[in-house]
């Protein structure tokens, strides 16, 4: 938990202190000083009387009581000392700074285990350990640079690596970007990424906090409280952006179904982010840039204006803006003449709007006036200005600041020239402004951010689903892969159409097939994992004695237990499935199937539980969904029948969580009904 000791001590004690700032203790007590802490400041130092000019106490005994203790010492004196701040001078706040803990052996996670059971137990807040600190505007306690001067509005900034941190925010306060409160987490012993983003939500105030949140996770530990807070916080009008890295597919290569090798951790992740509304990013410049634009005003429409005097950056940034889903439309008409008979010859404001080399600074408020003004089509604009170095730019940033402050419509400013016209791009920083240095970085994350609508809700949509049929085929299974009766059996109690067949294991069986599924047929070994690989299917089998050829062929296969016969029908083949995700909990994925599925890869992943919207809108992410909608005379597909499949998939992870893989592949739909031609169930107690 965060306490108030955390956020607003009015007391620090920096145990390890010293006057050597070049090591943690000393530098982080130089940051309070410099950074004016107005509490009482104490250092816990054996060997000094005096630290940097702080009194310095030598025993823990001497030491006043102290709300918050900043600690640079040993891993192995750590616990010792923390056990005796927290139940004799009343510490209810610890930034731990050493390393030597969880992150390094054994012996050092049964220390970081002692620290958090004696923090949890007078209900105090440890940050750390093996961490750079926190930066709060109370107080910085960090020992590293640089520490940025925080606004209220600026980002709220959470990450698990220290090193990290630093480097996102020398990327973004050089480009004028602000923060509110920084947080390294490092091992996250007690509280992680989530547990920092969850206090936010709990406690947030609209009219004081940030409605930015930066993260940076190298590992997920809580994804239910992520997704909760996350989705609570963008609710209420903030904007979440974060980077996770060191997603690993090795988790995939073993998985023995479809669904289990295209269901990574990292397809989890996306899940999940997409479901709560985060905005990925991949590096650190591209979680500045979507930062960056979250401090403009949101745009209300994809209709962007490209103004620029280099015709090279907007058509970049033109083809940038378009593959993120926006657009740059033609201006046209007598307001699209007028303009242009005010600008020099050889202009154009067909959009991009370009006023040549020789623009100036006149003519560029002049252009933004006539964006806002006179093409409602428009809804925002982006502006590329920088230098040769020919003459010097502060009077064009200054009319880009005044039309920045007075214009409706949202203004994006593209400063390329970060050297050659360097002190006029500090000028425009602080005056307030936060700048990008390239135009296509910034088309991706306007891309990113609007280019997609978001789900807005996380709630489920209910189905109905036999729970009680289900759960009895479950719980008298045994771990592994479901015989097909058992499959049918699950299949029809989460109400998944399926089709009519038969599994035969001797001649006497076959004789009778055509009584139960009339010719055509198909036929499929059961046993191997991947039938089509084997050779283990058989189509368009048009009567008994082709049966009876392909019947025994198939049998000796190797792994052939039986030979499952069903009629042969005709559809659109598709995939879905779903996998348990440890952690994350189930992943639903569908997409384009048949032997298509490892091919194209052309899949979705969801989060269960699943609601119908979400489904209807991925669904059309599909590069696939010209074909499922009906393209060149073709009919489509039941959209409203794999709508449900996929919801049932939903409810039957929510009633089965023992299931661990699942594929329905193909599920052969068409434009009047969706079957399950193939399924296997795999279960892990």
């Amino acid at each position: 938990m965060i306490t108030k000791a955390l956020t607003h001590p009015q007391s620090i004690v920096v145990v390890g202190g010293s006057n050597d700032i070049h090591k943690p203790g000393g530098k982080v007590l130089k940051n309070l000083v410099d950074h004016h802490f107005e509490g009482k400041l104490y250092v816990l130092n054996p060997k000094e009387e005096s630290v940097q000019g702080i009194k310095s106490y030598r025993e823990p005994e001497a030491l006043p009581p102290t709300d918050l203790a900043v600690i640079a010492i040993a891993a192995k004196y750590t616990p010792d000392l923390v056990d005796y701040l927290a139940e004799h001078k009343g510490t209810r706040a610890f930034i731990v700074l050493s390393a030597g803990f969880g992150e390094e052996s054994e012996e050092g996670k049964q220390l970081e285990k002692r620290l958090v059971e004696t923090v949890n137990k007078v209900g105090g807040s440890l940050i750390g350990p093996n961490c750079i600190g926190v930066i709060t505007p109370r107080h910085a306690s960090v020992f590293t640079l640089p520490i940025p001067a925080l606004d209220p509005k600026g980002c709220d900034f959470i990450s698990g690596s220290g090193a990290t941190a630093c480097f996102i925010m020398e990327a973004g306060i050089t480009k004028g970007l602000k923060f509110a409160h920084v947080y390294s987490v490092g091992n996250s012993a007690q509280m992680g990424v989530e547990d920092i983003l969850r206090h936010m939500d709990e406690h947030y105030d609209p009219e004081k906090d940030s409605n930015i949140k930066l993260l940076y996770l190298e590992t997920i530990e809580k994804p239910d409280m992520l997704l909760k807070h996350a989705a609570s916080l963008i609710s209420k009008g903030c904007s979440i952006a974060a980077i996770k890295a060191g997603a690993s597919e090795a988790g995939s290569r073993a998985a023995s179904s479809h669904t289990g090798a295209l269901a990574t951790p990292d397809a989890a992740v996306d899940a999940l982010f997409r479901k709560a509304g985060i905005v990925r990013c991949h590096s650190r410049e591209e979680l500045i840039d979507v930062a960056s634009v979250f401090t403009y005003p949101p745009l209300q429409g994809k209709n962007m204006a490209v103004i620029t005097h280099a015709g090279g950056p907007a058509v970049m940034l033109t083809d940038s803006l378009s593959n993120g889903g926006l657009f740059v439309p033609a201006i046209t008409g007598e307001k699209a003449t007028e303009l242009k008979d005010q600008l020099f010859p050889g202009s154009s404001v067909a959009n991009p709007i370009d006023f040549l080399a020789t623009g100036t600074a006149e003519q560029l408020g002049l252009i933004i006036d006539y964006v806002n003004e006179a093409f409602p089509e428009i809804d925002a604009m982006v502006v590329i200005f920088g230098t040769p170095g020919l003459s010097e730019i502060f009077d064009v940033y200054d009319v880009l600041d005044k039309k920045l402050r007075t214009t409706a419509k949202p203004i994006f400013p593209v400063l390329p020239s970060v050297l050659t016209a360097r002190r006029e791009i500090d000028a425009f920083v602080k005056k307030g402004w936060v700048y990008f240095s390239d135009e296509v970085s910034l088309g991706s994350a306007l891309g990113k951010i609007y280019g997609k609508p978001l789900i807005k809700t996380l709630e489920s949509s209910h189905i109905t689903i036999d729970t009680s049929k289900i759960r009895k085929v479950i719980e008298e299974a045994e771990n592994g892969y479901l015989n097909p009766g058992q499959v049918q059996q699950i299949l029809d109690g989460a109400g998944i159409p399926r089709a009519a067949e038969k599994v035969i294991s001797t001649d006497e069986e076959l004789e009778s097939i055509n009584l139960m599924i009339p010719f055509p047929v198909v036929m499929k070994v059961v046993g191997p994992v991947h039938k089509t690989d084997v050779g283990g299917v058989v189509l368009n089998v048009e009567d008994l004695t082709a049966a009876r050829d392909h019947f025994r062929r198939l049998m000796q296969i190797p792994d052939a237990e039986a030979v499952l016969i069903q009629p042969m029908l005709s559809g659109i083949e598709l995939f879905a499935g779903l996998k348990k995700e440890p952690k994350f909990g189930h992943l639903i994925l569908f997409g384009l199937g048949g032997i298509f599925i490892e091919i194209f890869k052309d899949v979705r992943t969801l989060l269960s539980p699943l609601n119908k919207e979400e489904i209807e809108w991925e669904i059309r992410q599909l590069a696939a969904y010209p074909i499922l909608k009906g393209t060149r005379g073709k009919e489509g597909i039941n959209q409203e029948m794999f709508t449900e499949t996929i919801l049932r998939l939903s409810a039957l992870a929510h009633t089965a969580p023992e299931i661990a893989e699942m594929d329905l592949n193909p599920l052969l739909a068409s434009a009047r009904e969706v079957t399950a031609v193939d399924a296997r169930i795999r279960i892990d107690k």
